[in-house]
């Protein structure tokens, strides 16, 4: 089969690797689109250990399942699926207590790093074991199916915050996970919602995805704006979807006492914290990674319209023209947010 593999830092070949085998357990899926994440961008250079070559990466994605196993009932061949990024094995105690993200023996699809190797999804074929696979509705566009994964980021950082409904919370960051963040904050009964970023196209399209209002902090303090709109008292909450010292001490400081920061940005190993500021204030910080169980909520949200992730695609192409996309991405040419390969 065709696969577009890392051989080297910043080497991206189509190739021709051999069909994966499927396990009892497993399902083979014919992909049909899969997303370039920032966090494979971010690895192909070789800075973060964790795209070592060769590889195939890619974890954000959808297809029609080709092949089950011999131990699978649950699932055929002919169904349009998605699966989780997290491969995880359900038996260890996170797994038992629901916690799969967390689990002590999990893999990650595209990932390669000192502990495990697991190739991905920016191939013609991959397999995955049937218990992290979930059905798609024939409303939902492939390509739409394959930002699941990043949804369901946005969705558990929500959840880990157990925002109330008619809480002001601030997102710090307007990506591509901060801007599916405004959107879940919505869908959970937030009231308002303030997006902060550097770029103003990107604080638009926050706009058009429901923040209340927006803040450019290299034109405005945003502490400043949220403490006007909420009459000096602060957000209930606050997301950081950047993961640097200046968003994060933001983000801090945005939120009222007793209130909570959720830090789902993963960019830099180690970052200052305004420490005073957490502890006198009673602050709660949540750490926020992939998703617990939230597909078949992010499949709900998104074909009914809760979320849209149409905005954020910036261009469908096919699995050859891969590397001139990592090239642009990495070069990170304005205007880029989401790309989407269809082997």
């Amino acid at each position: 089969m065709k696969a577009l593999l890392l051989t080297a830092a910043k080497q991206l070949e189509l190739t021709d690797v051999p069909l994966p085998d499927i396990l009892d357990d497993e399902v083979l899926i014919r992909v049909a689109a899969c997303g370039i994440c920032g966090s494979d961008v971010h690895g192909y250079d070789g800075s973060t250990g964790r795209r070592i070559p060769p590889l195939v990466m890619g974890h954000e994605a959808a297809g029609v399942i080709e092949q089950v196993g011999q131990g699978v009932r649950d699932f055929r061949v002919g169904e349009r699926v998605t699966f989780d990024s997290t491969v995880y094995c359900g038996q260890c105690d996170f797994c038992q207590a629901g916690k799969v993200n967390l689990c002590d023996n999990r893999q990650v699809l595209g990932v390669s790093c000192g502990d495990y190797r697991r190739h991905g999804a920016f191939a013609e074929y991959v397999t995955v074991p049937a218990r992290i696979v979930y059905r798609l509705p024939d409303s939902l566009p492939m390509e739409h199916a394959a930002l699941i994964e990043a949804v369901s980021v946005a969705v558990h950082a929500v959840n880990r915050s157990e925002v109330a409904a008619g809480d002001t919370a601030v997102v710090v960051g307007a990506g591509m996970i901060g801007l599916l963040t405004i959107q879940a904050l919505r869908a959970a009964g937030a009231g308002q919602v303030v997006a902060t970023d550097l770029d103003d196209t990107r604080l638009e399209l926050a706009k058009q995805l429901g923040a209340s209002v927006t803040v450019n902090s290299q034109q405005q303090d945003p502490v400043g704006v949220v403490q006007e709109l909420t009459s000096g008292r602060g957000a209930a909450a606050a997301f950081e979807a950047v993961g640097a010292t200046e968003p994060i001490a933001a983000a801090i400081h945005c939120v009222a006492k007793g209130g909570s920061v959720t830090l789902i940005g993963n960019v830099s190993p180690q970052v200052e914290l305004p420490l005073q500021a957490v502890v006198t204030r009673e602050l709660t910080l949540y750490g926020s990674c992939a998703s617990q169980g939230d597909y078949p909520r992010c499949i709900e949200l998104m074909a009914s319209g809760a979320i849209n992730v149409a905005p954020l695609l910036t261009a469908q192409a096919p699995l050859e023209d891969g590397p001139r996309w990592f090239e642009r991405l990495y070069a990170r040419e304005p205007g880029l947010m989401k790309v989407v390969l269809t082997p």
